[in-house]
C-alpha cells in the first residue's frame, strides 16, 4: 500500500473538493473521470515504467512532483484553454471566461463545442506521435515475441531503412485525404506530432550514448570494472528521458482529455477526477511497477502495452471522422494487457516446470 497511499490521499482531496465546488454531482462526475482515467491508462503506465527504471531515484520523484503538475494542470485544464484559445481565436482569458460557463458541447460557441470541432487536429498529432511510438517497439530486436507471426513480419518490416517515419506518412497521407476540410491541417499536424517524437527520441539516444561514453571513459581511466549498463541517468540524461516521458505521457492524454467533455464540461471537475484522482494513480503504479521489477517478471507485459498503444493510435486517427466512444479504447487496452499479464504467468510455469 505504500506506493498508492499518496494516491489514496489525493483522491479523499479532490473528492472533498468537488463536494464543495458542485455538490453530489460533482463528486459522482470525478469519481467516473477518474476511474475511466486508470481503467484507459493501464498501458500508459507499462510504457512510462519502462522509460522511468533507466532514472535515478531523484529524477523518479520529480516525475511524481513536477510531472504530476504538469498532468493536473498542463495536460487537464491549461491544453485544452489553449486548444480552444488558438481554434476560436480568442485570448487566454476569454477562454477562461467560456470555460468556467460550463456551456453545453452540442451548442454552437461552447466551449466544450470548440474543443470537440478540434479533435481532428489533436487525434492527428497524437496518433501519429502514439502510432511512431508502437511501430519502434515492434521494429526493434526483442527478446521474447508474445504474438509470434506479426512480431516477427514487423521485425523484418523495421529492417527496411526509415520504415517508422514513412509507414506513418502514408498513414497520415491516407487519413488527410480521408478528411474533408480538414485534410491540410490534419497531414500538419500528424507530421507535427512525428516531429516531435524524432526530435525527442533523437536527442534521448544522443545523451544517452555520449553519457555512456563518458561513464565509460572514466571508468577506464579509473581502473573500475565497466558497469555503465547498470548505471542510473542523471543530470541531462535524465532530463532528457524526463522530457520524452511527459511528451508519452501527453500523448496518452489526449483522447482522455477531449473525450471527458462528453461526460461533463466543466473544466475544474474534468482536472479534479482525470488530473488528480486519475494521473495520480497511474503514477503510482509506474513507480510500483519500476521497484517491484513487474515488468521484468512478467515478460509480455511490454508486448500487450505496445499492441495496446498501437490500437490506441489508430482508433485515435480513425475518430478523425469516426466518432469512437472511449469504453472501446478502454476495453480493447485492458483485454490486450490482461492477455499479456495471463501469458506471462503461463510462460513463467513452464519455465519453472522445465527446470525442475
Amino acid at each position: 500500500m505504500k506506493y498508492f497511499r499518496e494516491s489514496i490521499i489525493v483522491t479523499i482531496i479532490a473528492l472533498i473538493i468537488a463536494v464543495v465546488y458542485g455538490g453530489v454531482d460533482a463528486l459522482i462526475l470525478a469519481t467516473i473521470l477518474g476511474i475511466m482515467e486508470v481503467s484507459l491508462s493501464f498501458d500508459n503506465a507499462i510504457v512510462n515504467a519502462r522509460i522511468l527504471e533507466r532514472m535515478s531515484h531523484r529524477w523518479r520523484n520529480i516525475f511524481l512532483t513536477v510531472g504530476m503538475l504538469i498532468a493536473v494542470l498542463g495536460m487537464r485544464f491549461i491544453f485544452p484553454l489553449a486548444v480552444v484559445s488558438v481554434s476560436a481565436q480568442m485570448s487566454p482569458m476569454k477562454a477562461l471566461h467560456l470555460a468556467m460557463e460550463k456551456g453545453n458541447p452540442e451548442t454552437v460557441g461552447t466551449y466544450g463545442y470548440i474543443l470537440q470541432h478540434a479533435h481532428p487536429v489533436i487525434a492527428a498529432f497524437g496518433g501519429a506521435f502514439l502510432l511512431m511510438l508502437a511501430l519502434n517497439f515492434f521494429f526493434d530486436e526483442n527478446d521474447y515475441h508474445w504474438f509470434v507471426l506479426p512480431e516477427k513480419l514487423l521485425f523484418k518490416i523495421g529492417k527496411f531503412p526509415m520504415a517508422t517515419p514513412m509507414i506513418v506518412l502514408v498513414v497520415m497521407m491516407v487519413i488527410s485525404k480521408w478528411v474533408s476540410g480538414q485534410s491540410y491541417l490534419v497531414f500538419f499536424s500528424g507530421a507535427a506530432g512525428m516531429v516531435l517524437y524524432m526530435a525527442v527520441e533523437g536527442l534521448g539516444n544522443l545523451m544517452e550514448h555520449h553519457g555512456t561514453l563518458a561513464e565509460v571513459a572514466e571508468e577506464i581511466e579509473n581502473d573500475e570494472p565497466l558497469i555503465a549498463q547498470s548505471i542510473l541517468a542523471t543530470g541531462k540524461q535524465a532530463f532528457v528521458l524526463f522530457l520524452y516521458l511527459e511528451m508519452i505521457d501527453a500523448s496518452f492524454s489526449f483522447d482522455g482529455a477531449i473525450g471527458a467533455f462528453a461526460i461533463t464540461s466543466d473544466p475544474i471537475v474534468i482536472m479534479l477526477g482525470l488530473g488528480l484522482i486519475g494521473a495520480m494513480f497511474v503514477r503510482s503504479l509506474t513507480v510500483y511497477l519500476v521497484e517491484k521489477g513487474t515488468l521484468n517478471d512478467f515478460v509480455y507485459l511490454d508486448h500487450g502495452a505496445h499492441w495496446a498503444i498501437l490500437t490506441l493510435s489508430i482508433l485515435l486517427l480513425v475518430s478523425i471522422n469516426i466518432e469512437i466512444p472511449e469504453i472501446v479504447t478502454g476495453l480493447i487496452g485492458a483485454i490486450l494487457i490482461g492477455a499479456s499479464f495471463l501469458s506471462s504467468i503461463f510462460y513463467n510455469r513452464k519455465q519453472r516446470e522445465s527446470a525442475n
